[in-house]
Order: structure tokens, then sequence, then C-alpha cells
């Protein structure tokens, strides 16, 4: 049975309405593209000058702390808070800004009006959108009274002449209207709103975690366009592509539900704790974020984070099926074991109270990627400096002693010895952190 063509004039209005609809969808997001564009005026922020008392300096130091802002603004070996760092991302380099009261290359001139537009809407002191390396999507959620305070103790800085490094980024993501349609996709402008279900205490925290600290900048899912959500903690690869921010989410990766606030607070105080289910320490960026951030917070503020974090809704990641690595992989990564490793953490995996982690056990090992295991073998496992452990012990880097067949080898045998079940980990892995 054969069905008759629709008349031409039928077929004429359902092309035209097609034609209509795109052109109006394009016109839509042209004239939303055009309002991001051009951002919020300065004076409809309200900010006038800045009276810098004790308590606003005190505070706004902490919020820095909160925020490890000086570890981003600062490059290796260069002048304290004066930019330059690259904030490597997969579409290219992003430098960071100088933040220290020098009028020609930093915020010499910048009012707290200017101040508050960048951190409350992303835009820069002369209009322009501000790239979301820059985690702007958290600090909006900060009150007005804070970002006052973080603008006064940058204030307080030493000023350093350092100009601002250009941007690597590749073609279309280094335009404005690339940015301005990121903007429309993924932020949403406005103070944290508290929830009236929950405590004050987890208030703060939420404030906290959500907002200056920006947790989710390392621990949130994101798609290919870079964007995640400030409130959700799945974990994945940083964007520099060195390291593996665990899921909050899953107690068996990063989750603390199943530590206790007082735990919690011993990690983020000390960098390092004992729990229930054995012992944590920090490595990595982790480490980085105890040492110049977590640890000068007052233990109200980390308390109230640790409530915060110890409430996620849990949600185990999805495991790959176990596969054995072979017995050859195995005897090769227990000879290399016994030479390296045990010494310190012991012949079964056991570690050293006080001093160096158990093996056995660790969720750092066993989690559903490898990179964090093979990365302290390159790179070497140094915890944070801190008022609780000032002199912690550390782990020297393999880099140079090892092979990428070798660091495989090994990072097998101990994902896969004492209990452990993760999976093998190759050469080609290693070489791809190398």
């Amino acid at each position: 049975m054969t069905h008759a063509a629709p008349p031409r004039p039928r077929r004429a209005l359902a092309l035209w309405l097609i034609a209509a609809g795109l052109l109006l969808g394009i016109g839509l997001l042209t004239l939303a593209v055009r309002t991001e564009l051009q951002g919020v005026p300065v004076a409809a922020l309200g900010a006038d000058g800045v009276t810098a008392t004790p308590a606003l300096l005190e505070r706004g130091a902490q919020l820095a702390a909160a925020g490890n802002c000086m570890a981003c603004h600062t490059a290796r070996g260069g002048e304290p808070w004066a930019g330059g760092r690259p904030v490597n991302t997969p579409f290219g380099p992003i430098y960071a800004s100088n933040l220290t009261p020098d009028p020609e290359t930093g915020l010499g001139r910048w009012s707290a009006g200017d101040f508050r537009r960048a951190l409350l809407h992303g835009q820069s002191r002369d209009g322009r959108l501000l790239y979301p390396a820059f985690p702007y999507n958290h600090t909006t959620r900060m009150t007005a009274g804070d970002v006052d305070a973080l603008y006064a103790h940058l204030r307080t800085l030493p000023p350093v002449v350092q100009p601002a490094r250009e941007h690597g980024l590749r073609f279309p993501f280094n335009t404005q209207a690339a940015l301005a349609l990121w903007r429309i996709l993924y932020f949403s402008p406005g103070t944290y709103q508290p929830d009236a279900a929950r405590s004050a205490e987890w208030n703060r925290g939420a404030y906290l975690v959500t907002g200056v600290a920006h947790c989710a900048a390392c621990h949130a899912e994101r798609d290919v366009f870079g964007g995640g959500s400030v409130d959700r903690f799945g974990g994945g690869l940083m964007p520099d592509g060195r390291w593996w921010a665990p899921s909050l989410h899953d107690p068996a990766e990063g989750g603390t539900q199943a530590w206790g606030v007082d735990a919690t607070v011993a990690l983020l105080a000390g960098g390092r704790n004992a729990h229930a289910s054995g012992q944590a320490s920090t490595l990595g960026p982790m480490a980085e974020v105890v040492l110049h951030g977590t640890q000068h917070l007052p233990e109200s503020d980390l308390r109230a984070m640790a409530v915060y974090l110890a409430e996620l809704p849990v949600q185990p990641v999805k495991q790959p099926g176990f596969e054995p690595a072979p017995d050859a992989v195995l005897t090769r990564g227990g000879r290399l074991y016994e030479q390296h490793c045990a010494q310190c953490h012991g012949d079964a995996g056991e570690g050293a109270a006080g001093a160096y982690p158990p093996l056995a056990g660790h969720r750092a090992v066993t989690q559903s990627s490898p990179v964090n295991a093979v990365q302290a073998i390159l790179s070497g496992g140094f915890a944070p400096a801190t008022r609780a452990h000032p002199r912690p012990y550390g782990m020297p880097p393999y880099r140079s002693t090892l092979s990428d067949d070798e660091v495989a080898a090994v990072t097998s045998f101990i994902r896969q010895s004492w209990g452990n079940r993760a999976g093998e980990v190759t050469a080609l892995d290693v070489a791809r952190l190398r």
C-alpha cells in the first residue's frame, strides 16, 4: 500500500516554520550573548569605600586562606600573590593575575565595587568577562561584606610589579563570545541562601565549601566544556590532567561520611588523621590546600565544613570489573616493592603509625582511578607542614629511578595485594602521567 506525498502547501508551511524557529532561536541566543557581554555596571553593586578595621582584616585573611587564593596566584619561585602561575586546562593555559595592590599591574586602582563585580559577577575592572579558572561561579555565593573583607586584606599586601601573562587558550575558547555562551549555560550569579531546614553550623559549612573554598572546582564532575555544579562532588581527573579528585559522595573514594566530624577537622587542620576505618593523609593538591589554607581557619569553620561534608548524600562510584594482573607483573612488582617501599610501608602494607600510611585497604590505592597512586610514586608523597605536624614524614620521588613498566608493575602489585582489589596499571597509563 502506498501513501500520497503531503500537499506542497503543507510541506512549504512546515519548512517555513522550521526556518522561522531556527531564526528565532538564533536571534534569542544572540540577544542573550549580547546581554551577557554587557555585564553588570559597577554602580549597580552599591559598594562604597571599605574601612579596614582589624576585625575586617582578620576576616579577610581567613577568607583568603579558605579559598587558598595565594596558591593559584603565586608562580613557582615567584613573589607571593603576584600571579603568573599557569592554570592548565583542556583548552590551554590560563595565567593567574597579580592580586597585590600595585597600581599598574595589580589591583592598586581597583575600587571595592570593581572587586565585588569580579567576585560576584565574573567581570574584570574594564568590563571583560573573566575565565572561570577564576572560580566566580563559587565566589558569587559570598556576601558583599565578605567580599569587602577579602578586598581589604589584599590591599595590605606588599605591591609587586608583575605584568599579566597572555593566556594560551585555543580558538574559539579565547573569545568573549564563547565565554558568554559558557556563562549562559553554567553561571548563575547569586549569594548563598541558607537552608532553613538545616542547622546554622551546616549552613556555614555549605557557605564555605560551595563558596569561597570552592571545593567543587576540583571535586565536581565536569562535561566536555568544563561545566560543573558548585554543590556536586562526584570527582574526576583534575583540569591539569595530573591528579584525580576523588568523589566526596563515596566513602570508599574521598567521602568523610563514615569518619565523624573530629576526624575530618583533624585532616583539614593537620593534614592527617586516624578514624574508624583507618588513617588518612593528604598529598598532592590537597596537601597544598591544607598547607596554605584550611590549617589557618578557626576551628568553628572547620567543624562547619566537616558537618556539611559528612551529610553529603552517599553515591558509590561505579567500579570497573576486577581482573587480576598477570602473575609476571605482580611478581616483578613485588620485588620492586620489597626493594623500594617495604622499609617504610611494611612487608604487608601495614604502614607505620604516625609516620607512613598503610597501603592495605587505603582508599587512595584502591579507588577506581590509579592516577593518585601513580603520581605519588612518580612525584613523591609530601604531607603539609602544619602546627599539629610541623615535620611530617615524606616519600621521595621515583620519576628518574623507575621506568614506566616498573612504576606500572609496583602500582599494580600494591593495588592487588593484602586484600586490595583494584585494576591493573599499564605502562601506557604511567606514560600519560609522567
